[in-house]
């Protein structure tokens, strides 16, 4: 085939390559309300002025110090995370190779030699030496994509890589609140442990007192070991919260990808800084940019693409595989001649309308109806999560305040049941029983504390940030 020939199907094959039987992608509807849940448990949830979630990087939501560091050393160390990023990297390899296929494989060679010829073999009586030196510039099978075969490929692989991209962002997410979750637990034990040490203490020295008061006559056996009952307790929940202590530091350093610094660690609760308060947004649409969203939306895309591949199977592939040569020789040390040599070869292959071709459109098509399914199921779930992240942020302060008014007033009652048994009016038994009461409500002070904080971080993530 002659050059002029060649030259337009090339440039033909170029511009058709941009065709593609992929069907037109449309952003499905979400399917959640526009607004966030409204009623009683959500009558707190308006905090206006405050920044969106989406803008708001970890180290300005997280404003403890010691905090930021820890944080700062697992997004370093952790494993996971570092697979979320291989990952990434393997995914861009593989859109490299789909999209390299678009394009010629050229290859180049060249070879050289000399022959020398006796004097007895040759017309003039001398000898001769003959060099002959060869270059070949060659395109190997060459595919071009008419009906956008490997365009609808290429771009499944772009959308595959974009959606891997976007799941590092939501193992990142997932990282950064774990570990705040995991410390701000870590600190709210350790505050339950100082208190059960100071509630022993405290024990200790009633116990001491009942004692006294019953070798002299005072008290009886009974008053003696009911006095026992609150100091034993507090034993038992001081081994207790060291062993969830030491099991949330082992999950801690397990997050960090390597041991925590002791003078990173949390005292307890109350000396910590807490996260910053956030707005959940406008309307529910903020959830379309949470990242595993994203990367739902990027494999739903990507699906389309895919059937678009499935289509173009029904059409026939057009491969081309050319070379361009130039050889010249030389006698007795000039060149003489030289020539150039243009093959052609084009190849069709007709595709096979058997079950096969039918069976892989419908597979395609089953795909992407899939795919949307777990798009919007993604963000039916998302929805859930923020609505259970704010019904607590609407009722948390009242259980706080409420139960602190409860700390307070069995403190009072612990302190009046005491003054009335060093004054014989009653039994030991008050005392006990406003002692448990008293420790019961303290724990779940503390506990209540650690469930804002930690609502905090979720409605954090919930809503999409930290994954910058």
């Amino acid at each position: 085939m002659s050059r002029k020939l060649y030259l337009p199907l090339v440039a033909i094959g170029l511009f058709l390559g941009g065709c593609s039987l992929a069907p037109e992608y449309k952003q499905p509807q979400a399917p959640i309300p526009a607004q966030w849940p409204q009623g009683a448990a959500y009558d707190e949830q308006a905090v206006p002025g405050l920044t969106a979630v989406p803008e708001l990087k970890w180290e300005e939501f997280f404003a403890d110090q010691q905090l930021q560091k820890i944080i700062g050393m697992a997004l370093q160390n952790n494993r996971d995370l570092r697979l979320a990023a291989l990952n990434v990297d393997r995914a861009r390899a593989l859109y490299g190779i789909k999209r390299a296929e678009l394009l010629p494989a050229v290859d180049l060679g060249a070879a050289g030699g000399k022959q020398r010829t006796a004097v007895d073999l040759t017309k003039s009586g001398t000898p001769r030496t003959t060099e002959q030196y060869s270059i070949e510039l060659g395109i190997a099978s060459w595919e071009i994509d008419f009906f956008g075969r490997i365009r609808s490929l290429k771009d499944q692989a772009l959308q595959e890589y974009l959606a891997t991209e976007q799941a590092r962002r939501s193992a990142q997410i997932a990282l950064v609140s774990e570990v705040a979750r995991v410390y701000f637990t870590l600190a709210a034990d350790r505050e339950s442990l100082k208190l059960a040490q100071s509630t022993l203490e405290a024990q200790q020295a009633a116990y001491d007192l009942v004692k006294e008061r019953y070798h002299a006559g005072l008290a009886t056996e009974l008053d003696l070991r009911q006095a026992e009952i609150p100091l034993e307790t507090a034993r038992i929940d001081i081994a207790r919260y060291r062993q969830l202590a030491a099991q949330d530091q082992n999950a801690l350093n397990l997050l960090v990808g390597s041991t925590a610094p002791k003078a990173l660690l949390p005292a307890d609760l109350s000396s910590l800084t807490p996260p910053k308060e956030i707005s959940e947004g406008l309307s529910s649409e903020v959830l379309l940019r949470r990242p595993d969203i994203m990367a739902a939306e990027h494999r739903l895309k990507g699906a389309y693409a895919y059937i678009g591949a499935a289509r173009a199977a029904f059409f026939p592939r057009i491969s081309l595989t050319t070379s361009i040569g130039t050889a010249s020789n030389a006698l007795n040390g000039l060149f003489s001649s030289g020539s150039d040599t243009w093959n052609f070869m084009p190849r069709i292959i007709m595709p096979i309308f058997d079950a096969r071709t039918w069976a892989a459109l419908r597979v395609s098509e089953a795909d992407q109806k899939i795919v949307l399914t777990q798009y919007e199921k993604a963000i039916q779930a998302a929805f859930r999560d923020v609505a259970d992240a704010l019904a607590v942020r609407g009722t948390v302060d009242k259980q706080v305040s409420a139960q602190q008014s409860l700390v307070n007033a069995v403190a009072a009652t612990y302190r009046l049941s005491s003054e009335r048994y060093m004054n014989g009016i009653d039994s030991y038994l008050g005392v006990l029983n406003a002692q448990q009461s008293l420790f019961a409500s303290q724990k779940g002070l503390v506990a209540l504390h650690l469930t804002k904080i930690a609502n905090q971080v979720r409605l954090y993530a919930v809503l999409g940030g930290g994954g910058n």
